[in-house]
């Protein structure tokens, strides 16, 4: 467990990517404005995780879920940044669903597949017991000599 901020480093390719996104073209960021936004990041994760955490232990729970963190954002006075939130989740939960759907049809597809195949076996398996019993019947039986 991260205890103090500096034991979180998030990775500096994604603060880049928030930073470019957040600012128009041609704006340049030095890389100590890069490394304090970072620091300033973790010190966020830190404690909005505090706070949900604080939530979910009232709730004599272990697991944080998307309720605490929300909690926590209204805690913290991020009230502003609630309705986003709100929306990133509904669009998070509507991909996972769609995701679930999608595996779950691959997973149908392929028992049908298996099935399908064990069928086919079990007819050509059928089929070749039953060209031996007719060659059984069309072989004369050899006769024995005393």
């Amino acid at each position: 467990m991260a205890e103090r901020p500096e034991d979180l480093n998030l990775p500096n390719a994604v603060i880049t990517r928030i930073i470019k996104e957040a600012l128009p073209d041609g704006v340049n960021v030095s890389k100590e404005a890069r490394r304090a936004i970072s620091q300033a990041a973790s010190v966020f994760v830190l404690y909005a995780t505090s706070c949900a955490n604080n939530f979910a232990m009232k709730a004599k729970r272990k697991t944080l879920n998307a309720g605490d963190v929300l909690a926590a954002m209204e805690e913290m006075e991020f009230e502003r940044f609630m309705e986003p939130l709100r929306e990133a989740l509904e669009v998070y939960k509507k991909d996972q669903k769609g995701k679930k759907e999608v595996s779950e049809q691959k997973r149908k597809d392929k028992e049908k597949k298996v099935d399908s195949e064990n069928d086919k076996s079990r007819e050509d398996d059928e089929a070749d017991e039953e060209e031996q019993q007719q060659c059984m019947e069309e072989e004369p039986e050899e006769e024995v000599e005393n």
